[in-house]
């Protein structure tokens, strides 16, 4: 059913909230359940960004953010399945497998249509913001769920690249995740988002260049070889960049190109689903606890496609068991990173976490 090559069918069913928003059930079997209790309509929101002249970049302002839902218990977590006659939920069904809804409470909205008229240049907060459930299950993570459940999380963020990317609206998108109150996540359910921009972000700008001039990612991998390897899986890698910023950072590159996972085949689906399992399995042992990430998938902003290499960054946090990495003042007013951790002792540490080595 859906572009990405798979041996099993994979089928999706769209489901219309109460508010209007979409809500995209995956599966490898149809989901044919009747809904169950719906959150109730809250008031539209109208983002706007305003342009930063200094550094050159938009900042956005979503005010109806301040509201979102923060740290729930469990019983009322807005994630998970939802009994008839329960507390109502964003996937208003008693189960499910991968789910995929518009935000509540998004950054960005397609509908924008106002911005404020002030002294500097303002515009609509134009984009789309959704959220991934991992999982029905209130307690998991990328490491825990089965290896079908994680290839069909990655068929659910080919469709939704492959939708969003197709709206004339929107330039780029991004799939992420942001684990643990350390990186700011306010829902323990384990889940991700997608940021659909109807601009380029400065970052995002560089990298295209940077591949429209080289190959990057393949100059890379011939000249470290498997060198700096955490997992060396049969189509792809996972490996520590020899000039990581964060500590213990990993990246998730396929051997052959691709622009996005919308074009892997069943045997790739399969590896990264394998590997991304493994890096989070790693992480989770390196300490002997969660770790807390921020993980990027990056595939090719609209027109990039012939040269953008489609790839995972993991960005993590913890630098030992008892001690964050923060971004203090020279990071964050220069960009200029102080790394901690030399990248060669990363990958000594990672390897032999390694679970299943």
């Amino acid at each position: 059913m859906l572009n990405a090559q798979t041996t099993q069918q994979v089928h999706r069913r769209h489901h219309v909230k109460k508010d209007g928003r979409d809500l995209f059930l995956y599966s490898h079997a149809p989901h044919t359940l009747a809904p169950t209790n719906d959150l109730d309509p809250v008031a539209k929101p109208e983002p706007h960004m305003r342009w930063h002249a200094l550094r050159r970049e938009w900042v956005a302002y979503a005010t109806n953010r301040q509201n979102r839902t923060y740290k729930p218990p469990p019983e009322y977590c807005p994630l998970c399945p939802v009994k008839p006659g329960a507390y109502p939920g964003e996937i208003p069904f008693e189960t499910f497998d991968v789910a995929v809804f518009e935000n509540r409470f998004p950054s960005f909205h397609l509908d924008a249509a106002t911005a404020p008229a002030l002294p500097i240049e303002t515009k609509p907060g134009v984009g789309r913001c959704e959220v991934v459930i991992y999982s029905p299950d209130h307690v998991g993570s990328l490491a825990t769920i089965a290896q079908d459940r994680r290839e069909l999380l990655i068929h659910a963020w080919a469709d939704r690249l492959t939708d969003l990317l197709g709206r004339p609206e929107i330039d780029f998108v991004l799939p992420f995740e942001n684990r643990g109150e350390a990186v700011g996540a306010t829902l323990h359910h384990p889940h991700g988002q997608i940021y659909a921009l109807g601009f380029r972000p400065p970052i995002i700008e560089t990298q295209a260049a940077s591949f429209r001039d080289d190959p990057v990612l393949d100059r890379l991998r011939d000249q470290i070889g498997d060198r700096y390897d955490i997992v060396t899986g049969s189509t792809m890698a996972a490996f520590v960049p020899p000039f990581a910023r964060f500590p213990f950072e990993i990246w998730v590159s396929p051997f052959a190109h691709h622009a996005g996972p919308w074009s892997l085949s069943s045997a790739e689906v399969s590896d990264l689903a394998a590997v991304l399992g493994e890096v989070v399995a790693t992480y989770d042992a390196l300490f002997d606890q969660p770790m807390p990430y921020f993980m990027h998938l990056m595939a090719a902003p609209k027109g990039e496609e012939e040269t953008f290499q489609f790839h995972f960054q993991f960005l993590p946090l913890q630098r030992s068991a008892d001690k964050l990495k923060y971004l203090a003042a020279m990071e964050q007013g220069t960009g200029v990173f102080l790394a901690d951790v030399a990248p060669e002792e990363m990958v000594d540490r990672l390897r032999d976490a390694r679970p299943n080595r």
